[in-house]
């Protein structure tokens, strides 16, 4: 297929923004003044880190520990795979963008699960019981990756890139992230963004990029697409042409929580939203620093307060 001049140049620019690092901004300072647990003696959060995933603690996700540690959680890496054995004294487990390490290094398909059967038996059971999940899958490849451990709680994950097309061609054209907003319903009145006080409520989110999913009937989705948005499939991540396939996903969500058992889940369809990190030569920030995401902190409070 003979591709436009002005698609060409669209491309480009892509490649060159996605080419462009992404590190950590570890200056990051979320100024948490009241934390709900004094001299860090709150449950314990495990963030994965057995499965070859690309937000962990010392690197993508260190505002996101710094977050819960103000806030007087105790956060740590999960460095085994999971069992019963290893999930015991786990309050909330925190996984955020495994991978398959076939995928580790080649983000094209196929995308196979990063966890195996039986740890996926093993985090549903303690799920079960009254552990509390906080599942993370980005844009394709982590969707692949993750679908089987959503499956079991009912999530349909799409591997793919979800992107206004109102406002940009295709996925990562666009300038600036994409803002939900409870004005016009597509960020949902709920416990976590109502919080207990007008302090703690939330009226508006940033997310960046990121795919869409399809929720359980007894999910509430926080996070949802309107009519602007369509899921982009590659067959591999970050490169598009006019014969893409594309569908919308208007009512498809990038944020659900449900009830499950005695346990709590949350599925995010976005990491970077929980992130602080800085791109390109001239450092623009992007997550939790983002002059457009300023709520974005108080709503992660609000959620780990929630699954809590």
């Amino acid at each position: 297929m003979k591709l436009s001049p002005v698609f060409l140049l669209v491309f480009l620019a892509i490649c060159g923004t996605v080419s462009a690092q992404q590190v950590p901004d570890f200056q990051f300072d979320p100024k948490i003044s009241n934390p709900l647990y004094t001299n860090q003696n709150g449950p314990v959060v495990v963030v994965d880190e057995a499965h070859h995933n690309f937000h962990i603690i010392k690197s993508r996700y260190n505002a996101f520990a710094k977050v819960l540690t103000l806030d007087g959680y105790r956060v740590k890496p999960g460095t085994r795979l999971f069992s019963a054995e290893s999930l015991s004294g786990v309050k909330i487990l925190v996984i955020a963008n495994a991978l398959n390490a076939a995928n580790e290094n080649e983000w094209s398909k196929p995308t196979p699960s990063a966890f195996t059967p039986d740890e996926i038996e093993a985090v549903n059971k303690w799920v079960k019981e009254g552990g509390s999940l906080f599942l993370i899958a980005d844009h394709m490849p982590f969707p692949g990756a993750n679908e089987a451990l959503a499956a079991t709680f009912g999530f349909k994950l799409y591997n793919g890139f979800a992107t206004d097309t109102t406002a940009a061609p295709f996925p990562g054209s666009k300038k600036g992230p994409d803002i939900f907003k409870k004005s016009d319903a597509s960020l949902a009145s709920h416990v976590i963004t109502n919080g207990k006080s007008k302090a703690e409520s939330i009226d508006h989110l940033a997310t960046f990029t990121g795919q869409g999913f399809e929720i359980p009937g007894k999910a509430v989705s926080l996070i949802t697409f309107n009519d602007k948005y369509k899921i982009f499939l590659p067959d591999t991540a970050w490169k598009f042409n006019e014969a893409t396939p594309r569908l919308p996903i208007k009512g498809f969500s990038q944020g659900a929580v449900l009830n499950y058992y005695k346990g709590k889940v949350a599925v995010f369809g976005e990491a970077a939203m929980f992130s602080s990190q800085v791109t390109g030569k001239d450092r623009v920030p992007m997550g939790l620093s983002h002059p457009e995401a300023g709520q974005n902190v108080q709503f992660l409070l609000n959620l780990i307060h929630w699954l809590d």
